[in-house]
């Protein structure tokens, strides 16, 4: 059984693609906690952030920290919500970190998450180039 994001990565499954670079990919999340989530990737396949190299960390997270600005600068949000797990909770075991827009009141509170659907596959391609327009 092969992993679904190395199939994204490779091109191989379809996904709302936001960032495409040498070093990770972007993607929105299928069942988002809110419309724009978005799962960070990096190309290689590493189960957990324990596992990638020391010195890809730093220009990893880089990515992950411009995801938050577009939340914000692109989608309009107050805030946003990164987050990661290694293996506990990890529905795909490849690294991947969960960039959500945020607002004040959006009923996201502890761990009980609210998942929203988009209306269509149109409607989270919209999301997708509105994000990764962030990205130039």
């Amino acid at each position: 059984m092969g992993c679904l994001f190395c199939e994204i990565v490779e091109g191989v499954r379809d996904a709302h693609v936001v960032l495409d670079v040498p070093e990770a990919v972007a993607f929105l999340d299928t069942r988002p906690l809110f419309k724009g989530h978005t799962l960070l990737v990096p190309r290689v396949h590493y189960e957990t952030l324990t596992d990638l190299p020391v010195e890809e960390v730093g220009p990893f997270f880089g990515y992950a920290q411009r995801l938050a600005g577009a939340m914000e600068e692109v989608l309009g949000a107050a805030g946003s919500f990164v987050a990661m797990n290694n293996r506990v909770s990890q529905s795909v075991p490849h690294l991947h970190v969960h960039v959500v827009p945020r607002n004040w009141k959006d009923g996201l509170r502890g761990f009980f998450w609210p998942r929203q659907k988009y209306d269509s596959g149109t409607e989270a391609a919209e999301y997708a180039a509105r994000l990764a327009a962030a990205f130039g």
